[in-house]
């Protein structure tokens, strides 16, 4: 199988994670930002992750993937329980986490913009989106304050470093996406259990984390 993501995309990170977490093997492929035909010749709109099954047809959805992948081949791993205060950490996180990732997402070395027409694309999708790049860098203080707070939160809800439940379930996969994308972010204060959790769950599932890119 093969699947076709962008690195920085949460929504890819999903996909990917099923793959890591069952030990399936795959082909991964970065599609350019601004690779607008591939994805519409596949499934009629440019969107990531994309999985192209063996028998050749295409699976758009992260989540639709990461229960394919996980209901067809073997016996299933997210068997846990869901804890709908994670749900809720999350959607508080969601509020303002992309004023500080996307700004830093722009200026990452991602194969997704090996080309400069394809970073600039992706920084004026998102840009109209979110406003001024260079604007949102300078709330970042006031925005890891928050950041903190919610990680705080997060940090009691946490029972296991290989499970956030105790055993998997699809918050993992909600999970570590938000705290992969969190890594790219330079002077994060990650309470102990948020810490732990976030570089065991890198390890299982096979996807790095962006510690070394921070910014």
């Amino acid at each position: 199988m093969k699947l076709y993501v962008y690195d920085h995309c949460p929504y890819c990170v999903k996909a990917r994670m099923i793959f890591g977490l069952k030990k399936i093997p795959f082909e991964l492929i970065t599609l350019l930002n601004d690779d607008e035909a591939t994805p519409i010749k596949m499934i009629g709109q440019k969107m990531a992750p994309i999985l192209q099954k063996d028998d050749g047809s295409y699976m758009p959805e992260s989540m639709d993937i990461v229960h394919y992948v996980d209901d067809k081949f073997g016996e299933p791993v997210l068997s846990g329980k869901t804890n709908p205060a994670i749900a809720d950490c999350l959607k508080s996180i969601s509020e303002y986490l992309s004023k500080l990732l996307l700004p830093r997402f722009a200026q990452a070395d991602f194969c997704e913009f090996k080309t400069p027409s394809s970073r600039e694309y992706f920084i004026n999708k998102k840009q109209a989106i979110v406003g001024n790049f260079a604007q949102l860098l300078q709330q970042t203080p006031e925005l890891i304050k928050r950041l903190e707070q919610d990680l705080a939160i997060l940090d009691k809800l946490i029972q296991s470093p290989e499970a956030c439940n105790g055993q998997l379930s699809v918050d993992d996969i909600h999970l570590f996406p938000t705290l992969r994308g969190i890594s790219i972010i330079k002077g994060v204060a990650y309470p102990p259990k948020v810490d732990a959790y976030r570089k065991a769950m890198s390890h299982l599932c096979g996807v790095n984390l962006l510690d070394n890119i921070a910014r």
